[in-house]
């Protein structure tokens, strides 16, 4: 079993590369539809990288907890709010740029120019919704008259984030193997 698994770690990072397509195809997609997009709001809305893309035609984005739908909820003046702040081609664009970062490092199985790359840019995306964690105050349990609240209780938005220091790692790790594979073609 341990020589197998030593001489198996090749094959390990391919179906880690395919893992990382599988969700970031999954999750990307699913950026096409409203529940989805309303979702990542308080993300964006509360983020320095990202609050800038939100609000383009003068809406306040500081009042999006006044225009959550729950998901599979359609509230009419909800979604015109979202309309009108650019949550929807928001949604659009970080979708198909998280699909085609999936995409990237899937192709490193056979490109590791193209998976350095990918492997980059999935360390670089997780590190981004890591910072929700500083930035999004719904990622933690808010006090509503329980004993537990706040750090270190993590809401279900909270327990989402802190799931892509797996994300992280398995990015870099397809970097490296990349940069690896990158190597040993220049020696030969």
């Amino acid at each position: 079993m341990i020589e197998f698994l030593a001489h198996s770690q090749k094959n390990f990072i391919h179906f880690l590369r395919i893992g990382i397509f599988i969700v970031m195809a999954w999750i990307g997609g699913l950026k096409a539809f409203h529940y989805e997009a309303e979702g990542i709001v308080p993300f964006v809305a509360n983020s320095p990288f990202m609050s800038f893309l939100l609000n383009k035609s003068g809406s306040d984005t500081d009042n999006y907890k006044l225009h959550k739908n729950k998901e599979g909820e359609i509230v009419p003046q909800n979604i015109k709010w979202h309309e009108a702040n650019g949550t929807y081609v928001f949604s659009y664009g970080l979708g198909t740029a998280i699909a085609l970062i999936g995409i990237t490092v899937l192709l490193g199985i056979f490109y590791p120019k193209i998976g350095l790359w990918g492997g980059i840019l999935t360390a670089g995306m997780s590190f981004v919704t890591l910072s929700f964690l500083i930035t999004t105050p719904e990622v933690w349990v808010p006090n509503l008259g329980g004993p537990d609240h706040d750090f270190p209780y993590l809401s279900g938005a909270g327990r989402l984030v802190i799931k892509d220091i797996i994300m992280l790692g398995a990015g870099i790790v397809i970097a490296s193997d990349s940069a690896k594979s990158l190597l040993q073609r220049n020696k030969n």
